[in-house]
């Protein structure tokens, strides 16, 4: 598959070929949907809780006699039907996390990339080397990239120039290539990568490549 390859004006300035087995996957909604759901849900922390009537400080004397008063018949302080009592079936501590096997979350991950790389929302550019922190500079590579809406900065090493320079942007935030998840590429519209990042990904999440580690694919 061939893309084009812009430099920080937003010239062409090369054709790229990029793996197919990375960007130019079908899309399978269904596989992504659950990357993105187990994601999500490994995010959660679980650690809400409620006392039960058990674990209320108060004394455990009957209020009132059961016959004779006229009233509804009552239990001691803590019941779950007092105000200060107990939860009767309240939240406790529980682990959300979800297992998908490796092969799936890969998938999950092509599919996401192959949709960017189809619908014009990848970015290929020969690279982000800035001499000092200087936001103007992302934000006129941007313009002229035609980004006006929300983006990934992907690169295959830290550029600490370019975090500084792009933190203040609304919208925009700079990562590494191998800490690319579902999630990320789904909150964001667009996705701008150098090439050193493109292979990167090609090596880390493509048909031929069975690492022991393959990324952040959670």
């Amino acid at each position: 598959m061939q893309v084009q390859v812009y430099n920080l004006k937003g010239k062409t300035t090369k054709q790229l070929e990029i793996s197919d087995d990375v960007f130019a996957v079908p899309f399978n909604e269904a596989v992504v949907h659950q990357a993105l759901v187990r994601q999500l849900a490994n995010r959660r922390l679980g650690t809400v809780d409620t006392k039960k009537r058990g674990e209320v400080r108060g004394s455990t004397r009957k209020l009132f006699a059961q016959k004779h008063t006229g009233r509804a018949r009552r239990g001691d302080i803590r019941s779950p039907m007092l105000v200060g009592g107990g939860v009767a079936f309240g939240p406790h501590p529980r682990s959300y996390r979800q297992a998908l096997p490796r092969k799936m979350r890969l998938l999950a991950l092509r599919c996401v990339l192959s949709a960017k790389a189809g619908s014009g929302e990848l970015k290929i550019v020969d690279k982000l080397e800035l001499d000092s922190p200087k936001t103007r500079a992302v934000l006129d590579m941007l313009i002229a990239l035609g980004i006006s809406d929300s983006a990934i900065i992907a690169t295959a090493e830290v550029e600490a120039n370019l975090i500084k320079s792009a933190r203040n942007l609304m919208g925009v935030k700079t990562m590494l290539a191998p800490l690319l998840s579902v999630a990320e590429l789904l909150s964001y519209k667009y996705i701008i990568m150098t090439v050193d990042a493109v292979r990167k990904v090609e090596e880390l999440w493509g048909e031929k490549s069975v690492p022991e580690v393959v990324g952040n694919v959670s």
